[in-house]
């Protein structure tokens, strides 16, 4: 380490050490002279202080820049708007709702007592858009019946394979929200892979994906969060370039206390501008100033919001950033379907096909995401294209009024239900087919609170 490293080393921790103490009061002026310090260097950091940061974002840095915060907070919170519905399958291969599903409650209204649905399914989609993997404990009655699902922090799960490389195993810490004096709540648990939704992102090695924080958001949120950070740094200084202090002599360990205790407090913070310093023993004042327009600070920050969208699949309009225009056509129903088939789809897939594989293991029930509400057009196109679809100007009508309704969430028409088009024949409600409601072969527990 090199001694002005040894130096910064010394200052921060406000330990003089006696070998470094003597060997400063020894070093000629040609080895502390002011010319000498640099940037990032243990004097400039004992002086300036280091705020950034060089390894990977973590989950809390990563959130504090503005543009991964908001493409997160969009995906997670599109997602868990969204109603899942559970379908059978018929011997036609035509779904049909079922309507009677205990499972439609825990899916769309309450995981557990202590988590409403739309919190998990939040909480589950940034795990994944952060650390890659999202993980869910399924809850089952004695006689194996789903009766709830936990989220998990990715960071207490690790994912093991079983020797023959066919099936895993999830090694689960303890939850560190819970206090409870009971020991069973602090142990390690094994879960087999039925009792575990594991939703995988991209690169899935088989036991875990690619953390987006350690890969994709590697350098770009770092350089974003630096970006930010020297911003801050900058106004909180009264946006005032940094100085020097410079002298041709060298300096006491009384003296360095002065200035890292009394100087640099008393003329640092928007509450100190345009104080005036009061210097002494031959100290000099060096400005060391680089132009705002050379360092292209606003086009860096600029160019990393736009980054941040493109890793998270979303159009920079979407989060704020309105410098660039959409391809994806306008209109509320043309960006809505966008959305839903360039970014949404991925993650929507990944879910159903882990809860269909994990829920139901049979051909006959699947469980699926309606996204009708985020595609819906205005209300001009979409009325216009009901009354295409109800047989317009005497055409082949392809649904009904009662169909119609229905897909607007209005209730029922009574008796006398109108016609298709003015040409056809009324009909009559009693002679279409009821909605189906099916025998339900599955049963499933009701959902209840599990044990503590």
């Amino acid at each position: 380490m090199s001694f002005l490293s040894r130096l910064g080393s010394w200052f921060r921790s406000g330990q003089a050490e006696p070998a470094a103490a003597a060997e400063a009061l020894r070093v000629s002026a040609a080895d502390v002279a002011s010319g000498d310090v640099k940037r990032g260097d243990g004097v400039w950091e004992s002086f300036t202080g280091s705020g950034s940061y060089t390894g990977p974002p973590s989950e809390s840095t990563a959130l504090a820049v503005s543009a991964v915060y908001a493409c997160v907070n969009l995906i997670a919170g599109a997602i868990a708007s969204l109603p899942m519905h559970i379908y059978r399958r018929d011997e036609n291969g035509d779904l049909a709702r079922d309507i009677n599903s205990p499972l439609w409650w825990i899916l769309n209204e309450e995981f557990t007592g202590r988590w409403p649905a739309s919190a998990g399914w939040s909480f589950g989609v940034g795990s994944r858009l952060l650390h890659g993997d999202a993980f869910k404990e399924i809850l089952r009655s004695p006689n194996g019946n789903i009766r709830g699902l936990v989220p998990l922090l990715p960071s207490r799960v690790e994912p093991i394979s079983t020797p023959d490389g066919a099936r895993l195993v999830y090694r689960v810490q303890p939850d560190p929200t819970i206090q409870s004096p009971d020991q069973e709540s602090l142990k390690v648990r094994i879960l087999d892979q039925d009792d575990m939704l594991h939703v995988p992102g991209f690169g899935f090695n088989g036991l875990r994906s690619l953390s987006p924080l350690k890969n994709a958001l590697r350098e770009s949120g770092r350089l974003a969060s630096n970006a930010q950070l020297f911003s801050s740094r900058f106004l909180q200084n009264a946006a005032r370039p940094e100085i020097a202090l410079t002298t041709k002599d060298n300096l006491t360990q009384e003296q360095f206390d002065r200035l890292q205790n009394e100087f640099i407090p008393q003329h640092t913070g928007p509450e100190n501008a345009g104080r005036p310093m009061v210097l002494e023993g031959g100290l000099e004042v060096k400005t060391l100033s680089m132009p705002m327009e050379d360092m292209q600070l606003i086009e860096t920050r600029r160019f990393q919001v736009e980054e941040i969208a493109r890793i998270y699949g979303v159009p920079p309009f979407m989060i704020g950033h309105t410098d660039k225009t959409t391809s994806w056509g306008s209109g509320i129903g043309a960006m809505g379907a966008g959305f839903v088939r360039f970014t949404l789809r991925d993650h929507l897939n990944a879910y159903e096909n882990e809860i269909n594989r994990k829920f139901f293991k049979t051909s006959r029930l699947v469980a699926k995401f309606d996204t009708s509400e985020l595609e819906r057009a205005d209300l001009k196109t979409l009325l216009e294209s009901f009354r295409i679809a109800l047989g317009r100007a005497g055409e082949q009508p392809i649904m009904t009024v009662r169909e119609v309704r229905k897909r607007l969430d209005l209730s029922r028409t009574p008796d006398g239900e109108l016609a298709p088009n003015p040409g056809a024949q009324p009909v009559n409600p009693a002679s279409e087919p009821p909605d189906p409601d099916p025998p339900n072969p599955d049963p499933i527990d009701p959902p209840k609170e599990p044990a503590q």
